[in-house]
């Protein structure tokens, strides 16, 4: 078709940047939000879960932090599948804005958590967290198709995956935002350490930390709004599923600055072939035009969904239950003293540096390098290399465990002496960098490729629906799982789990896993979306057919 032709080869444009930083700032706040949450449930344990029986700052119970972590990725797995359904059945721009606006009243809902008593509080918090991920999880499969529809094949896999790099500046700013606020409200009201005053150490102002800090969230997303519900629709949904190339064209022309020569001729030769052509064969019509959930779809794609899907999964067990295990690296090498030794905010502005650092230093870049580099040596070989190298380092963190991070100290049993923590944190970086310069991103980009027009949103919700069920495995899984095998050592409210040495070697398990499931999944660099999903063979054996039909 000649439309999609002049798009893979069409230069690449302003709208391909502007573009880009609308769907980016999806992405943007879909990491602010679902990461921000990590920066505070210390604060909030602080805040709302102090018991004075027991002596030490008060913590999130376990049903509740698996709760406040969990209910957005539980929002997002179902968001993902809607709107990827909703996606293909009705045009990805009629559905697009309404994941933003969702995001924007939600994030604003969040920091609104209605009273001050713990249940009720957590209750709100949870309710409007679960819709935030189901906003956010429409962001998926619909930022990535239309991304992918827009480019053109030359630098399609840098489009797409700057798009989602747009996470990593997500992530860095709800860390830098957690630190101003929790600096200025510890300059404004500033507390003793929990070991000098328990009472004290928590100031009430301390509320508003949190709640701000979600708030902030909707900047983003809002200020983009307009610009997304301005978008056309996809030339490739309008020309191959509504099956208007003419409106496909003038789409096109507006947007990109490209002539469509073919267009009327197009459109009129598809209304002529409904007006004067008789009928075609429903059964051969009906192999060409297949659905979901029929053989020919299996046989074509069905090892390709099989692939994305558990590569997404295992990916996120291990990247989500990473980022659970952020504090106690950072405990082990010093970045976060024990929690009596520090108020509440201070706690706050500690763990957000920390978070801050690891994203600027190894998330932030591996996003980045993957943008300069997939289409230059393809997606296959940077997810099988991803997976590789954070197997690799998650098997050194857990054979040379407590070599690295070292042994109590005598005079301080919350410090680790010993070890070698700068090889310590730089192997945790390493599995960060390695994840976002590999499978993070291109289980994102991958199944925005292999599917044909009328199936992609939907195909990509479900592959980012089953990494999100990983996410889930992780968030839920590793808090319990890395507890103390021996009693008495664990968390406060767990029961003992498997440790945290054993944890990281099922989280090495988990990248093996994907990394062997990479095999399933083709090389997409270089090639047209017809190309990849087979509509350029749909559309032969279709024209065929109906010759056939003609001279009966």
């Amino acid at each position: 078709m000649e439309i999609l032709r002049t798009l893979d080869k069409a230069k690449t444009q302003g709208y391909h940047f502007k573009s880009i930083v609308i769907a980016g700032m999806g992405f943007f706040t879909d990491a602010y939000d679902l990461f921000s949450i990590s920066t505070v449930t210390r604060l909030l344990g602080r805040l709302y879960y102090y018991d004075p029986a027991l002596g030490k700052p008060g913590t999130l119970p376990p049903n509740v932090a698996a709760a406040v972590n969990g209910v957005a990725l539980v929002g997002t797995l179902i968001g993902q599948l809607f709107f990827g359904w909703a996606g293909d059945k009705f045009g990805r721009k009629k559905v697009y804005g309404i994941t933003l606006i969702l995001m924007v009243i939600t994030s604003i809902a969040s920091g609104l958590s209605l009273s001050s008593n713990a249940t009720s509080v957590m209750t709100t918090l949870c309710f409007f967290r679960f819709w935030l991920g189901f906003g956010i999880g429409g962001d998926y499969p619909l930022s990535a198709t239309i991304m992918s529809e827009y480019s053109n094949t030359k630098t399609r896999g840098a489009f797409v995956g700057a798009v989602f790099a747009m996470q990593g500046f997500g992530i860095l700013s709800g860390a830098t935002v957690a630190i101003i606020l929790s600096a200025y409200f510890n300059e404004a009201y500033h507390r003793p350490a929990f070991q000098v005053d328990q009472i004290r150490s928590t100031p009430p102002q301390a509320d508003y930390v949190w709640r701000l800090l979600f708030m902030v969230g909707a900047i983003p997303a809002a200020m983009t709004y307009y610009y997304r519900i301005r978008m056309p629709e996809t030339a490739r949904y309008t020309a191959l599923v509504e099956k208007n190339n003419e409106q496909a064209a003038r789409d096109m022309e507006k947007v990109l600055h490209v002539q469509f020569q073919t267009k009327h001729d197009d459109s009129s030769v598809a209304m002529g072939a409904q007006k004067h052509q008789p009928a075609v064969d429903p059964e051969a019509d009906k192999k060409v035009q297949y659905g979901l959930f029929s053989h020919e779809f299996v046989r074509r794609h069905g090892y390709q969904l099989l692939g994305t899907t558990v590569c997404w999964f295992m990916l996120d067990v291990a990247f989500y239950s990473q980022n659970l295990f952020q504090k106690d690296i950072f405990s082990a090498v010093g970045w976060i003293p024990a929690a009596k030794k520090m108020s509440a905010l201070e706690e706050v502005f500690k763990i957000s540096r920390g978070q801050a650092l690891i994203a600027l230093v190894s998330t932030v870049p591996g996003y980045w390098v993957t943008v300069a580099l997939i289409d230059r040596i393809g997606r296959w070989w940077i997810q099988l290399n991803g997976f590789f190298m954070m197997t690799l380092f998650m098997l050194i963190l857990t054979f040379d465990y407590y070599n690295l991070r070292g042994s109590p100290c005598p005079a301080d049993a919350s410090k680790y002496c010993g070890g070698n923590h700068l090889a310590f944190i730089s192997m945790y970086g390493l599995t960060f960098f390695f994840a976002n310069f590999g499978p993070n991103s291109t289980t994102f980009i991958v199944p925005a490729e292999l599917f044909p027009a009328r199936l992609r949103s939907t195909c990509h919700g479900i592959s980012a629906a089953s990494g999100k069920a990983g996410a889930i495995v992780g968030a839920f899984g590793f808090l319990y799982a890395s507890q103390s095998e021996h009693q008495g050592k664990q968390d406060h409210g767990y029961p003992t789990g498997i440790g945290i040495k054993k944890s990281l070697l099922v989280l090495a398990a988990c990248n093996a896993i994907g990394f062997f499931f990479t095999f399933f999944v083709p090389e997409t660099n270089g090639k047209s979306l017809e190309e990849l999903s087979g509509e350029n063979e749909e559309e032969n054996n279709g024209a065929v057919q109906k010759r056939e039909a003609d001279n009966l």
